[in-house]
């Protein structure tokens, strides 16, 4: 069946152009997909601003909006199985972690259908003039570009389509070429809820070829991308001649803050957790432990014999704790990336290579890494890796964890460990991040917004802000009682 759907209609690439998708667990094709050329996305930008411009979507009762979003919710947990085994197959990620990431996207179509549906958005202004009936309304944007990351295919797809829908705008979605199964999968439980042809359009593809387009055109109002920061200055060069709105989550360099007081068992379990989940490849991975010097030893000591413990395995691995990067090139920037850290004078208390062990030996994997006595001006601190590796530094009082932990371009999260409450709320205040955790790591939920500050980005996603993203405030005012003014008699 052929994979790109444009105005209602599954249809193959116009030039034929296939890619083969390859398990990055075990190098496994898993299937060969439709790979659309600047025809292709043309007529999927076409097809959207047809939609938008005249079909019924962007008209629809904000009640039936919602409920529509809600049934999708209700679809994505009838097929959670098939979605988070299609999700694994294409990321390398445990299997566990897909289900997990399958109920969280239910979640989320749920939480803006039921925002969208109670409505309230608009406002009246008190003019204070009687004759006057002043109001700011909600309106959709048009006609977005949706461009999804391979780390979490269908979440981060999710956080971008739901809300937009439920604005009443229409969309191109651009998955990640390596990862499309999930996007193609929700496609259709899309149309089977009863979306109108044409406001749901998905187009296959590399940035170069698909992504540009998506940017550059004078049709598209919105552009929303999640990636990595050169491409996201990029997005945001190509959107400047338009004028378009753009919304951007850029990744980052995340500190995580243990303080001697913290309870050691849980911040070592969270360390741990915060960088080596799904190896490392979380935009908002802790891969900045910052230890307090006092404690430093003992606890990098039992963190890295932790680390060494971890199996790593493919996705139906039932003894895996972490599964393989990405791809081949992914592993090799990765590879780099420690290389250069060695080289620049932190030590290796563990990992730093691939593994040896022969039954992994098809696959993309790097052993879980931590790197120590590492400084500020390191480009293994610098720097984001997106991959397992952990960099440590000391400091020695609250002022220079909270210096360490703001000297970095980026601004997407970060987390303080520390059993004082008042300490927490100091650090937590002061931390240039748009996410912060106490004695935590990695949480969300769909009703708090995220997103970053510096260049981590900005625009949030989720919360009552993530729909504000795809809407436009209109001031309409309206005179009661019109009657001549004469200014110029």
């Amino acid at each position: 069946m052929p994979e790109l759907f444009i105005g209602g209609n599954w249809t193959a690439a116009v030039d034929g152009q296939v890619r083969e998708i390859r398990c990055p667990a075990d190098g496994t094709l898993v299937a060969s997909v439709d790979e659309a050329g600047p025809e292709d996305v043309a007529a999927a930008i076409a097809a959207a601003r047809d939609a938008f411009d005249r079909g019924p979507w962007p008209g629809t009762p904000a009640a039936e909006r919602g409920a529509l979003l809600l049934r999708v919710g209700d679809l994505l947990e009838r097929d959670k199985d098939a979605l988070a085994r299609a999700e694994s197959l294409d990321t390398g990620k445990r299997l566990v972690e897909s289900e997990y990431d399958m109920a969280d996207i239910a979640q989320c179509f749920r939480y803006f259908g039921s925002l969208v549906a109670a409505g309230g958005g608009d406002r009246i202004v008190d003019t204070g003039l009687p004759d006057v009936d002043s109001r700011v309304v909600h309106e959709p944007v048009g006609v977005c570009s949706l461009i999804t990351p391979w780390n979490y295919p269908l979440l981060q797809t999710a956080w971008k389509v739901a809300p937009a829908l439920g604005a009443g705008n229409t969309f191109v979605l651009k998955p990640s070429e390596l990862t499309p199964h999930t996007a193609v999968l929700l496609m259709r439980l899309l149309a089977e809820a009863g979306l109108p042809d044409g406001a749901a359009n998905l187009v296959l593809g590399a940035g170069g070829t698909v992504g540009a387009p998506l940017t550059e055109d004078p049709r598209v109002d919105l552009v929303s991308f999640t990636g990595g920061l050169v491409t996201g200055r990029r997005i945001m060069a190509a959107a400047a001649p338009t004028v378009k709105k753009v919304a951007l989550e850029l990744g980052g360099k995340n500190p995580n803050i243990v303080f001697a007081d913290a309870s050691f068992d849980a911040a070592v379990d969270y360390a741990l957790t915060a960088v080596f989940l799904h190896s490392g490849q979380v935009c908002s991975a802790g891969a900045r432990l910052l230890v307090q010097d006092e404690l430093h030893d003992a606890f990098v000591a039992e963190l890295v014999k932790q680390a060494e413990a971890i199996a790593l395995g493919g996705p139906f691995d039932e003894n895996a704790r972490a599964g393989p990067l990405i791809s081949a090139a992914h592993r090799d920037k990765i590879e780099a990336y420690v290389e250069a850290g060695l080289a620049e004078g932190a030590v290796l208390r563990c990992g730093g290579s691939r593994p040896d062990d022969p039954a992994l030996a098809d696959g993309f994997y790097y052993l879980p890494t931590v790197l120590d006595d590492c400084t500020p001006d390191m480009s293994v601190v610098r720097d984001e890796s997106f991959g397992p590796v952990l960099t440590v530094e000391t400091f020695r009082d609250e002022d220079e964890a909270v210096a360490l932990a703001n000297d970095t371009v980026y601004g997407l999260a970060g987390a303080v460990w520390t059993a004082d409450p008042g300490r927490a709320h100091r650090v937590a205040s002061r931390l240039r991040a748009g996410t912060v955790w106490i004695n935590d790591f990695h949480p969300y939920v769909p009703q708090a917004e995220w997103g970053g500050m510096k260049q981590s980005g900005f625009g949030r996603e989720l919360g009552p802000a993530g729909l504000a993203e795809y809407q436009e405030a209109k001031h309409v005012w309206r005179n009661l009682a019109p009657s001549p003014q004469r200014w110029f008699a």
